[in-house]
């Protein structure tokens, strides 16, 4: 008798992954430039997006045993910029860095401490780009549901889990506005308790949505 094998599960959650994500990074877009301004209806100039610089985040999931969850920091207040946003660890990609896969987990070690060793990659999404001029290749990655954290407080004030059920509803996928640079732009925004998770973070949850569990795979 074959296994039930339910939604959200480590097994089906690995199983997508490795018949979905792209097994490398991919410098440029498959199906046009996916980001903030394409979720807010706006086609990015070519220019606009040859000159965004590179950089690399971790989605890390953690396998709990009531389903997979996703784990999301809050910047610290101090930050000059994206200050209290929820945000995944990540950045800017360095000469130094093993490309995004590196930059990635050198930048989830920096941020919380999360030992590289203790982070199973599953894969990768294609490019996002924000509307404050990078292109951010997002690594999906498992992490080990004893790895410890220790958090930078210059750069992270909390951490927390949010469960991949939730995140991957499309009825949670909210549509917000807000005024940026003088005009409305539209932008994805997923409240979940106390947290408002919004702008690159839920984009790149959609992003993650559409590639594993949309109706049709882009």
């Amino acid at each position: 008798m074959q296994e039930t094998v339910f939604p959200f599960s480590l097994d089906d959650v690995a199983e997508r992954a490795r018949a979905r994500l792209h097994p490398e990074a991919r410098p440029d877009p498959e199906d046009g430039a996916y980001g903030d301004l394409a979720i807010a209806g706006m086609n990015p100039r070519a220019e606009t997006l040859e000159l965004a610089k590179p950089a690399a985040v971790l989605v890390p999931l953690i396998a709990r045993p009531e389903g997979v969850t996703v784990l999301l920091t809050r910047r610290a207040a101090t930050l000059r910029q994206h200050s209290g946003q929820i945000a995944f660890p990540g950045g800017k990609i360095d000469q130094e860095d093993d490309g995004p896969l590196g930059a990635a987990l050198r930048e989830a070690e920096e941020e919380i401490g999360i030992d590289r060793a203790k982070v199973q990659p599953l894969g990768f999404l294609g490019p996002y780009f924000s509307s404050t001029g990078f292109r951010i290749t997002p690594v999906v990655g498992l992490l080990a549901p004893d790895v410890r954290l220790t958090l930078n407080a210059g750069e992270v004030e909390h951490v927390f889990e949010t469960p991949l059920a939730f995140l991957m509803d499309p009825a949670n996928h909210q549509t917000h506005q807000r005024e940026f640079k003088g005009e409305m732009r539209s932008y994805f925004a997923m409240p979940h308790g106390d947290h408002y998770i919004w702008g690159v973070t839920a984009g790149i949850i959609r992003m993650l949505w559409l590639r594993l569990y949309a109706p049709r795979v882009f």
